[in-house]
């Protein structure tokens, strides 16, 4: 295989001739070799689930039946376009990341979408949430056998965030090339987990997901062209398969045909790292996958009490967390119950910060400073 650098020039002048709706530029996988863009990728379906290219004759399948659908005059149950990085101006979408020379897209593709769902979950696009990619591939990932060199696939990935959970960045920061597992020593306090996750096949159930849920986690295929994007909206116009990759899915425009994804290649590829691809290219909406939900076990730190809510019922009580939301209040035993209950209520009183920590969002431990 060709190791030269990308062919710019040929590219944009092809994508000229074609008519092509986006446009190529210098990006920072241009300049690399054919070997080493290829380790920017990473998505491998496992023996039993289609290759990346029978994925992209189910996305055609499925948008040549949608149009029909459609022109039966289906109401659609979702908006006509929707980004969640500006919803009503809020931004639930957080930063770029940059995978570097390893194959780790699923590791990053999956994240991306857990802490997008964590934000809107919490209904708080400035919720600080930033999970540990090296973490997720360097840990569970490495105990699977997978490394940089093999790739991973999202039903693993998700599996992981499910039954282990995936601590803060701060714990293991991400550095790309096959790392040894170097958890901090109390990460098992500090993981994230969700509830579960699912597959969703339908691009209509897709949009509706988006618009209500937050982020999808989706793998297609990588033709050599696509290194090359700088902006507009995606289609394989030229150049060989070069291997699947996953990337989060952000939002949706029905007017101009696109999926907005959010890339981990850093901000200085495409749209600042973000990019558009048409319906049905490329496999990208054969199947997408979506997260139920946060299990939400952790400490809470400096947030205020600003409401609380008690029933006649036996140690049935809740507080309403600043940036939060409302939490119950554990009801274990009558002793825990009301130490804790009285210790929220004084720091709302007094407008002093407390810890807490929630067990499945569940107030377990409180300290009031």
């Amino acid at each position: 295989m060709a190791s030269e650098s990308l062919d710019l020039s040929t590219l944009q002048a092809t994508l000229k001739e074609q008519g092509a709706t986006w446009q190529a530029g210098v990006t920072t996988l241009t300049r690399l070799s054919q070997e080493e863009r290829q380790l920017r990728l990473g998505a491998t379906p496992p023996p039993e689930e289609p290759t990346m290219l029978e994925r992209e004759e189910v996305s055609k399948a499925q948008l040549a039946s949608q149009a029909a659908t459609w022109a039966e005059g289906e109401v659609k149950a979702y908006p006509a376009s929707y980004d969640l990085r500006n919803v009503g101006g809020n931004n639930y979408i957080t930063s770029i990341r940059d995978q570097g020379g390893c194959g780790s897209c699923v590791a990053f593709g999956t994240t991306a979408t857990v802490e997008g769902t964590f934000r809107v979950q919490r209904s708080n696009s400035g919720l600080n949430v930033d999970l540990s990619e090296a973490d997720l591939f360097y840990c569970i990932a490495a105990s699977g056998g997978n490394n940089c060199d093999t790739g991973w696939w999202p039903d693993n990935a998700f599996d992981g965030y499910k039954n282990t959970g995936v601590p803060d960045e701060a714990c293991f920061p991400y550095t790309a090339g096959n790392q040894a597992c170097n958890r901090c020593s109390d990460w098992q306090n500090r993981v994230t987990k969700i509830t579960g996750w699912h597959k969703i096949t339908s691009a209509a159930d897709m949009k509706t997901w988006i618009s209500t849920h937050g982020p999808l986690d989706a793998c297609f295929s990588v033709y050599n062209d696509f290194f090359g994007y700088s902006s507009g909206i995606y289609h394989h116009v030229t150049g060989a398969y070069a291997g699947g990759h996953c990337v989060g899915i952000v939002g949706y425009n029905d007017s101009g045909q696109y999926w907005i994804a959010k890339n981990s290649w850093g901000t200085g590829w495409g749209e600042s790292g973000f990019f558009r691809i048409g319906y049905g290219e490329c496999g990208i909406d054969s199947e997408m996958w979506a997260v139920e939900g946060i299990l939400e076990t952790m400490w809470l730190n400096n947030v205020y009490v600003q409401g609380a809510w008690v029933t006649d019922q036996d140690r049935n009580a809740w507080v309403y967390l600043s940036s939060i939301g409302w939490r119950r209040i554990t009801y274990d035993n009558d002793n825990i119950f009301y130490n804790i209950l009285s210790q929220l209520l004084a720091a709302k009183a007094a407008s002093r910060p407390v810890n807490v920590y929630e067990d499945q969002g569940i107030i377990k431990q409180v300290y009031v400073f």
